[in-house]
């Protein structure tokens, strides 16, 4: 087994405080009163005309530069009002504040009590800026930097943060005036505000002091570059050894989150505690390591049989303990991306060497468990279900591979929607979409579930088929022709699109494999195969001397003269197909294509001659008459052969008597000897009887009822309940005599379209 899952278990775990040396959002802002002293009240969003009066009343914002304090408009281009000067009130600013303060706090890994003291109100007109710089602690406790803007309309000023060799770019403009973008950031980083294009930027900041006594640790963010880099080092381990051939690693990796989280509030962004110091390493070492990382929910169904304990008392579930699961469904869903969107997954399954530990759920507790009393013929059951969120990573290039877990009720449909897109492109087949269609129909080929029965084929076949045809993808149709269809995994529904497919291959390929598909199948699905020899035969007419093979090998399959040498176990459970007509046709159609005379005398002379397999009405006739329809095999001498055959069987049939009985005797063959039925072929003997009364028990009127239906007596029966023993009334009719006449006409008419008068 590998190790991955388990090497990852135990670094994750030592992960628990969350953090990051920034911390940025946006709030629902209720306007504050902000008053100015030389201006009075600023109404918000900020109007250039106020912007104006705040400059007017500002000083030039200086930096420091060593020990001194200096102003530079070359290094700093600002305004700045101290907080001495400004007012904020209002109903519920505080709470605004009190709330950016804890998401601030929260952000950047503090656990303990913080308070933002007011710095400076800073206006930021047309072409302001800030080079980078570090802040310096101006006033005790103080940690961090926190800047809120205002609503007020700009363009640029883009803030940017660099700590130990990271760097991020936050726009703070909150695009609703309804709201308000905050950033916070500790004291040593590296920060810098790039020029503002155009407008006005209102902004306030605070320092960010701690409270109280705060251990030294507390007030810096965490830092797990140790164990970013073991665990980057670990997915890169995973993702190269995942294209080996030898490789055993999982394809997914879940690490179970501590916190229970619903599907509403499933997101990065509201992920707790360790769990959110978690995924921020995880989210940094997969962007390393070239994966693919989800929040998702996992689900575990299971159903089975339970015991009554009778520890309880009271009747309830506690009574009751889980014997045996007989099912267990496994599957994650409800995908989140980092970034809060939703990439559009279906539910997957997942194997339990894919969680981290692979344990990990061994001493878990059901969400739900609901155990059934014993009714009827069924026992005690159970049913329980499992749910946890979980973050979930696989190597981007194996998407295409953990897609194709979810078997093809997901890879079809997504199948067909990358060849729509690839088509709608227009693009070659060295797209991206071409290439990612390529594979994933690798992956489902060599997953390609062979299902055994009375047809094997599953119904994916035409959709599988058609969509490597739009792809033009001639090297999985040779797979998918030679492994699946010639593999015995096939029932001829997928005969047109197969044909369609093939037809892209090299013709002496094509035909070699039709060949293959045919003896393959031959022995249970004849039918299928003489429906495929036949569209090949019409839609390849320049490889009709290469299709000569594969007719062979099916009417020696159908003569018995071809023993199948290479079925598998589930073969033989297999029930082949019946002989029908559309076989006959079918095939005596190709074989004429194929001008293959001898090959047709005697599939026609064999079908004569063991009718048990192919009845004379129910398929020899019937055949006839479409291929007599067909003027290209009228005249062809086995058809003429089946056709003259037909044509003496009925009119020998239309020769014979027919005229309705004279008397009241019928046919009187009974095989069963007993009193009972004796007495009844007596009565249908006598030519003077018309009705038979038989007064029995219930036993021997149903034993001599069976008898009159097992020999189609021309008898009517009903029972006289009138006194007992009941009585089974019979009354003779004419049904053989109307049966004849049926097929009398019936005869007369199937002869007329054979082309033979009467």
């Amino acid at each position: 087994m590998s190790s991955i899952a388990l090497d990852l278990a135990k670094i994750l775990p030592t992960i628990r405080r969350p953090g990051d040396f920034y911390a940025t959002g946006a709030m629902e802002l209720f306007a504050p009163n902000l008053e100015v002293d030389g201006v009075g009240r600023i109404s918000l969003p900020l109007l250039p005309v106020q912007a104006q009066q705040l400059v007017a009343v500002s000083t030039r914002a200086p930096y420091g530069r060593g020990e001194e304090t200096v102003v530079n408009t070359n290094v700093r281009r600002t305004w700045q009002i101290d907080a001495d000067r400004i007012h904020l009130g209002g109903r519920h600013w505080m709470q605004t504040l009190d709330a950016i303060v804890v998401k601030a706090a929260a952000g950047l890994g503090v656990t303990g009590p913080v308070s933002a003291e007011l710095y400076k109100l800073l206006i930021y007109d047309t072409g302001s800026f800030f080079v980078e710089h570090r802040d310096t602690e101006k006033a005790a406790g103080m940690f961090a930097t926190l800047v809120i803007v205002l609503p007020s309309d700009y363009r640029g000023g883009t803030l940017l943060l660099r700590h130990h060799g990271r760097e991020v770019y936050l726009d703070l403009h909150a695009p609703d005036p309804a709201e308000v973008a905050f950033a916070a950031f500790y004291t040593d980083c590296v920060h810098e505000m790039r020029p503002v294009t155009q407008g006005y930027r209102l902004t306030l900041v605070y320092n960010l002091l701690r409270v109280g006594k705060v251990k030294e640790e507390e007030i810096k963010p965490p830092s797990y570059e140790k164990e970013l880099a073991k665990v980057t080092a670990l997915l890169q381990r995973w993702v190269a050894g995942r294209d080996l051939p030898e490789d055993d690693a999982p394809e997914k990796l879940i690490y179970l989150l501590e916190h229970a989280y619903t599907s509403a509030e499933l997101a990065f962004d509201n992920l707790k505690n360790a769990d959110a110091a978690v995924a921020a390493v995880l989210v940094a070492a997969a962007g390393q390591a070239d994966c693919d990382i989800h929040l998702a929910l996992i689900c575990i169904e299971e159903s089975g049989s339970a015991e009554y304990s009778g520890y309880g008392g009271g009747g309830y579930d506690e009574d009751f303990e889980v014997a045996e699961v007989c099912s267990r469904d496994q599957t994650v869903s409800d995908w989140r991306l980092p970034d809060g969107s939703e990439p559009g997954l279906n539910a997957l399954p997942f194997e339990d060497d894919e969680l981290c530990p692979p344990d990990a759920l061994e001493d878990a507790r059901p969400d739900e468990a609901h155990f059934h009393e014993a009714s009827g013929n069924e026992g005690v059951s159970f049913e329980r279900s499992y749910r946890r969120a979980a973050i979930v990573l696989w190597p981007k290039s194996r998407k295409l591979a953990v897609i194709n877990q979810a078997g093809l009720s997901v890879t079809l449909p997504y199948l067909a929607e990358l060849t729509r897109d690839w088509l709608t492109s227009a693009s070659g087949s060295e797209s991206a979409l071409w290439r990612d269609a390529h594979t994933l129909s690798t992956y489902m080929l060599q997953d390609w579930p062979m299902h055994r029965g009375y047809g094997s084929a599953t119904g994916s076949e035409v959709s599988m088929l058609t969509c490597l045809h739009q792809l033009r993808d001639t090297t999985q149709i040779d797979t998918f022709l030679s492994e699946i269809s010639g593999g015995g995994c096939y029932d001829g529904s997928e005969n047109e699109a197969l044909v369609r497919a093939a037809m892209l291959l090299p013709q002496h390929r094509a035909t070699d494999l039709i060949e293959k598909i045919v003896v393959r199948n031959a022995h249970h699905v004849p039918g299928a195969c003489a429906n495929l020899l036949g569209r090949c035969c019409a839609e390849m007419p320049d490889a009709l001397a290469q299709l000569y093979p594969a007719a062979t090998a099916l009417v020696e399959t159908l003569l018995g003269e071809r023993v199948a040498t290479d079925f598998d176990a589930s073969d033989r459970w297999r029930r082949a197909a019946p002989i029908d007509t559309a076989l006959l046709v079918d095939l005596l159609t190709a074989l004429c294509d194929l001008d293959a005379t001898a090959l047709g005398m005697r599939m026609v002379e064999h079908a004569l001659s063991t009718q048990k397999s192919f009845p004379m009405d129910a398929v020899l006739v019937p055949a006839a008459v479409r291929l007599t329809d067909q003027l290209q095999t009228r005249e062809w001498a086995p058809v003429a052969r089946l056709h003259a055959a037909c044509v003496h069987h009925l009119q020998t049939r239309c020769a014979q008597p027919l005229a309705p009985p004279p008397d009241f005797t019928r046919p009187s063959k009974i095989a069963c000897q007993c009193a009972s039925c004796a007495e009844l072929s007596r009565f249908l003997a006598a030519s003077d009887r018309r009705v038979w009364e038989f007064k029995a028990a219930e036993p021997l009127r149903r034993h001599v009822e069976n008898a009159i239906r097992q020999h189609h007596c021309d008898l009517d029966f009903v029972t006289e309940k009138r006194r007992r023993p009941y009585s089974l009334v019979c009354t003779k009719n004419q049904a053989s005599y109307e049966r004849r006449a049926r097929q009398r006409k019936k005869d007369i008419e199937i002869l007329g379209r054979l082309g033979v008068l009467v």
